[in-house]
């Protein structure tokens, strides 16, 4: 009885066994089946997407070069519309919800499909707002912009355009007079200030409703970037740049202070000719103009389409597409678009026989090059630079060279003798430049970090603690005003000003690269690009080919054989 009682226990046991693992074999299959379809989904949207963005793009960027090329407002009504029709189609949470849920098999998809589908997903999470809260954002964002473009300082009971003002400032030579003129630079601070804390909160809550901690991480995350990877970055470029700086900023005192007749330590942020003491005041050793002051402005555009000629990066067909010279009701300023990311690169520019021109002109057709370059088979959200700071750094690393001795007498034909005299005051003042804009670029990062996570904080109170840690500014004796929300990036720009710096960092990783590959010795900033074909083949191969592939990290590592490192534009400032 026992036995049979045990035998019957086993062949139950036996069956429940088997009942069991064919359901497993069942629930596998349906994995499997469900997993194939949305694998097929994937594929299927990631076709769908390509298409509709360039419906979406092509209409919007041609749109946008009109009328940047007319100045008429019905031209700028219409880039408006479709530069809105692309952002509503990112906002639809339908095809958002179908992406997420595609994302559950983005380890099956290829390589190029996987990065595909997550910079979709980023493309699409920012834009995941109520309709409310996106009005309320732009409208608030809005009346700032406003306040900003149509508020005139008073002085003396005149008002007064900010450009006036610092023009006044350059010229002025009376410290009394000076300091009246900084302070009316900073009277919009006060105006703005409360509006910029609400909007500060208002876009909080926005990215709180995205699931992020808040505005900063938001934007931070949504440019790709590990927010402590990039505050390690910056505390690597504070901490090496902190005696350079202070080296040149004490001698650069000296020739301020022999300008106003006063001692070293009366200097005033007033003394310096940028309100915010974000760029170098002109050198009086070196004024790079006289080396383009004959030139007509249509020789500052042969030159360049030489020298990118001679480096095997020609732009004989950007040239042919762009607009070059001053027209009225021309945009007044410079940029470069990619219409089709298919070949038809265009810039607009306003070329004036000067070193600004020669170096903006540069700037902008490495840009160029780089959209020209990039790998045509990738999908169309994929063939794009790495980053927005890589793209940035390939025109800075070109647009520099216009501050380089051994270019200026190869390209802009200047007498070697004149510049060789000038050399060491020419490289002194790119010196300058590049540690001025750096601290003042370390001001932002963390006075945009605080505003974001503490908006009740005293921001008028750490603006200073931020101005006198990195800048090493002297705070003016009770000066209260929000100094800080006269700068309009807080509106218009948020969140953005480490992606400037983090392109000059690489330019000059580049320039490190490149000087590898030349088996140069010295100075990177005597580096050659003079008929350097194979530094076009190396910037096609490695920087522009890729495109976004891969996030930038990866992108820069296998560009330059390293993560992005402070260590080689440290190297080039001390």
């Amino acid at each position: 009885m026992q036995t049979d009682i045990m035998n019957t226990s086993k062949t139950l046991i036996l069956l429940a066994t088997l009942t069991i693992l064919s359901g497993v074999g069942i629930s596998t299959r349906a994995q499997e089946t469900g997993d194939a379809q949305l694998k097929a989904e994937a594929v299927a949207f990631l076709q769908e997407y390509d298409k509709k963005l360039a419906k979406l793009e092509i209409p919007a960027a041609l749109a946008q070069w009109k009328a940047a090329n007319s100045g008429k407002a019905e031209d700028y009504d219409e880039a408006a519309a479709l530069s809105l029709a692309e952002r509503e189609y990112h906002s639809n949470p339908e095809t958002y919800a179908r992406i997420t849920r595609c994302l559950s098999v983005v380890d099956q998809l290829t390589p190029i499909q996987a990065r595909s589908l997550r910079r979709a997903e980023l493309s699409f999470r920012g834009n995941q707002l109520p309709p409310a809260m996106l009005k309320e954002l732009v409208d608030l964002s809005t009346e700032i912009e406003k306040s900003l473009n149509t508020f005139r300082a008073g002085l003396d009971g005149k008002p007064f355009s900010n450009n006036d003002l610092l023009e006044m400032l350059a010229d002025e030579n009376d410290s009394a007079r000076r300091e009246k003129i900084w302070r009316a630079l900073k009277q919009v601070g006060a105006v703005v200030a409360p509006k910029i804390v609400e909007l500060a909160k208002l876009r909080n809550r926005a990215a709180k409703a995205l699931d992020f901690e808040n505005y900063w991480q938001m934007e931070i995350q949504l440019q790709e970037h590990d927010p402590e990877q990039l505050m390690a970055i910056f505390e690597e470029l504070e901490t090496l740049t902190r005696d350079p700086f202070a080296e040149m900023k004490a001698t650069m005192d000296a020739e301020i202070a022999a300008r106003f007749g006063i001692e070293v330590d009366q200097i005033m942020p007033w003394h310096y000719d940028n309100p915010f003491f974000q760029a170098a005041p002109p050198s009086k050793a070196v004024d790079l103009d006289i080396f383009y002051e004959q030139k007509k402005k249509e020789d500052i555009t042969e030159i360049a389409r030489q020298f990118y000629a001679d480096i095997g990066l020609p732009i004989d067909g950007v040239i042919e597409r762009s607009d070059l010279y001053e027209r009225p009701g021309k945009d007044q300023h410079a940029f470069c678009t990619d219409i089709d990311r298919e070949g038809d690169v265009r810039t607009l520019c306003n070329i004036k026989p000067t070193a600004e021109w020669m170096d903006t002109m540069l700037h902008e057709q490495g840009h160029a090059v780089y959209d020209l370059g990039l790998d045509p088979s990738l999908p169309r959200n994929l063939r794009a630079p790495a980053h927005i700071f890589t793209t940035e750094a390939v025109a800075m690393l070109f647009g520099a060279l216009a501050k380089t001795p051994s270019w200026i007498v190869a390209y802009a034909g200047a007498d070697p003798a004149q510049v060789d005299i000038l050399a060491n005051a020419i490289k002194e003042q790119r010196r300058r430049e590049q540690l001025i804009f750096t601290r003042w670029t370390l001001v932002m990062l963390h006075m945009e970090k605080v505003l974001y996570e503490n908006p009740d904080r005293a921001l008028d109170t750490l603006w200073w603690d931020y101005k006198e840690r990195f800048q090493m500014l002297r705070r003016p004796p009770g000066h209260v005003n929000p100094d800080w929300a006269a700068k309009p990036h807080f509106t218009i720009a948020p969140v953005y000003y480490h992606n400037y710096q983090l392109g000059e960092l690489f330019a000059a990783q580049l320039r490190h690269a490149l000087a590898t590959l030349a088996d140069h010795h010295g100075p990177t900033s005597e580096l050659s690009f003079n008929g350097r074909k194979d530094f076009g083949q190396f910037l096609t191969r490695k920087v522009f080919f890729p495109g976004r592939r891969n996030p930038w990290p990866e992108f820069v590592e296998q560009a330059t054989g390293e993560p992005l490192t402070a260590k080689y534009f440290a190297a080039e400032v001390q």
